[in-house]
């Protein structure tokens, strides 16, 4: 069963995934065309790889929900009220999957707007009280970022990722 949040105006996606009792849930950058039926390239990715592992279902988040089919795109300035709603609907998400696996792979766009850092910052804090399992997939970037999904070979690894770490180097 498709999994789908999204603003009225189609400007902003919140979730998309397929229902599971163990879904693999996967936090890109920002959202961009995929929809229920007609995903995109990162998101059919997510989908493969959750499949390959033996996932029954997968849900895609973004640090940030605005719909941009390239980084360029994204606001330059955090649209604040997008960014509340954002977090509102992760945390539906995490009420219902407390225990999940959590797949970190937003690559160096990170690094693309300055308010995305803030944004992971604010999502590990609504994480916080669920036992979510933090993983990347492959090496990590020199940065030290999550791999993008894109980016990676199918047999690349699970490995554990370090948010808290992460969060304090960046």
């Amino acid at each position: 069963m498709w999994i789908y949040k999204n603003t009225s105006d189609n400007s902003a996606r919140f979730v998309l995934g397929e229902s599971g009792k163990k879904p693999l849930i996967c936090f890109g950058i920002n959202a961009s065309i995929a929809k229920p039926e007609k995903l995109d390239n990162t998101v059919s990715r997510v989908k493969s790889i959750a499949q390959q592992r033996k996932f029954d279902g997968w849900i895609m988040l973004n640090l940030y929900p605005q719909r941009a089919t390239v980084p360029a795109g994204i606001h330059q300035k955090m649209d604040i009220t997008l960014h509340r709603k954002n977090l509102r609907h992760i945390k539906k998400v995490f009420k219902n999957n407390q225990k999940s696996t959590v797949w970190a792979a937003w690559g160096g766009l990170i690094e693309s707007r300055t308010f995305l850092k803030q944004c992971l910052k604010d999502i590990a804090g609504v994480l916080e009280p669920y036992s979510v399992k933090w993983l990347h997939m492959g090496k990590l970037l020199a940065q030290g970022h999550p791999h993008h999904p894109l980016y990676l070979n199918n047999d690349a690894p699970f490995l554990p990722f370090n948010i808290k770490g992460y969060l304090k180097k960046i």
